[in-house]
């Protein structure tokens, strides 16, 4: 059996018609993973298993067609997730809190349920290892609990019932999941519950693959590049590149079961070297039908019990009654100064270098050099951020491992997965 070599297609409607292929085509089982929108990944060794095993050739447009076709919708395993994004840490523990973190443990923040609450994971899951148990049998079964030394989280989704417990707290919050508290917009989103975010069931493998699946296009090439054993199973891997060298991403990598089509595993690893930005892949996976008592759940003995309907109908009628609209109003108020409103905003190039600009204000940022609370202020973003001017004028640019901002001192954000010298190129041509 011949050995699979690298082949590509880089011609983006070849890639668009391969996933267009089956209207209602799904990239495995929605799994409820806990996990970070929109995510970024790196092939670990010890996850990719040892040996590349002989797999008949494929063509990289035929194994996007593979993922396209795959319709397992049973599963269960284990997932690693792990995530470097190099964020800045911030001086007094300011970043924990300000991302939900330990100020909200225990309940001591936003409402009884706050430790139990799956909106209070995600930032959890921006930074660090995070071991996951996952299964599903169909859209209506879901379970996921992240593994943590000395405490577990569990959210479980069995047909109208989704439960969300916390052991460190002992606090379990429980949600209907049927479409009478979300009317109409229930069919739009039907087989989510609502007690289940958006990004706590879009970070599997077969969902980060997805996405990067939709960046193909002229300014992509993509790859069949090589074997690999991954939770013990055949899987090819596909290999998707920016051509645009102002990006910051290096490459994506995608294992792919050689035999179902369901992405095993997703990494993406910046250009700068050094180890993948965000990692997530099944460290043991079965296909066959996990077994009913899976999605059964009981609070234990003891446990404080939440009712999640009743908090977010009191939150409603709070905010109804007048409570929260004064927030409201700022809110708008701010994004008045924002071109475009709420979602408006110019992006400038395409693909993996488009860059989002969003106008400020034009009341500038504080310096350093003034006096109080405003130089205080200056110093700080001083420390987190490089200086740097053009002929737009001065600003300072934030900077991750993938993401980068430059804000200018007129209160303008140019921001994208591009290096330093984008940003300032793009706030250039701006003027």
């Amino acid at each position: 059996m011949p050995r699979n070599e690298p082949t590509e297609f880089t011609d983006g409607a070849d890639v668009e018609r391969s996933l267009k292929r089956r209207k209602a085509m799904r990239y495995a089982v929605p799994v409820a993973v806990a996990g970070v929108a929109a995510a970024t990944i790196g092939l670990v060794p010890a996850f990719a298993g040892v040996g590349s095993p002989d797999l008949p050739k494929i063509s990289a447009q035929d194994l996007v067609a593979k993922i396209a076709r795959s319709d397992v919708q049973q599963l269960s395993g284990t997932v690693r997730v792990s995530a470097d994004l190099g964020l800045p840490s911030l001086p007094g523990g300011a970043g924990a809190s300000a991302f939900g973190g330990e100020g909200e443990r225990g309940g001591e923040q936003g409402g009884d349920g706050a430790s139990a609450s799956p909106q209070s994971k995600l930032m959890e899951l921006a930074s660090g290892a995070h071991t996951l148990r996952v299964a599903t049998d169909g859209p209506d079964r879901h379970r996921v609990s992240i593994v943590d030394k000395a405490a577990e989280y569990s959210i479980v989704h069995n047909g109208a019932e989704v439960w969300a417990y916390d052991s460190g707290s002992n606090t379990a919050i429980h949600s209907t999941a049927d479409g009478a508290r979300r009317g109409k917009h229930h069919e739009a989103h039907k087989g989510r519950p609502e007690g289940l975010p958006k990004g706590l069931k879009d970070a599997t493998p077969q969902d980060l693959a997805k996405e990067a699946l939709k960046a193909a296009g002229d300014t992509t090439s993509v790859t069949v590049d090589g074997t690999a054993k991954v939770a013990g199973r055949d899987a090819y891997q596909l290999a998707i590149k920016p051509k645009q060298s102002g990006s910051t991403i290096g490459a994506i990598r995608i294992a792919v079961d050689a035999e179902n089509g369901v992405p095993l595993k997703f990494t993406l690893t910046p250009k700068s070297g050094g180890a993948a930005v965000i990692d997530a892949g099944f460290t043991n996976v079965d296909f066959a039908k996990p077994d009913a008592s899976t999605f059964s759940f009981t609070p234990p003995k003891g446990a404080k019990v939440v009712d999640g309907d009743k908090e977010h109908a009191k939150a409603r009628q709070d905010f109804e009654a007048g409570k929260g609209r004064e927030g409201l109003n700022k809110h708008h108020e701010a994004l008045k100064h924002i071109k475009g409103g709420p979602d408006g905003f110019d992006v400038i190039g395409k693909g993996w270098t488009s860059i989002a600009k969003i106008k400020g204000s034009g009341s500038g940022l504080p310096s350093g050099k003034e006096q109080g609370a405003a130089g205080d202020a200056g110093k700080f973003l001083d420390s987190i951020g490089d200086k740097v001017t053009g002929s737009f004028g001065s600003g300072r640019v934030f900077s991750t491992r993938l993401v980068n901002a430059l804000l200018t001192d007129d209160g303008t954000i140019y921001v994208g997965a591009v290096d330093k010298q984008s940003l300032i190129a793009a706030a250039n041509a701006a003027k």
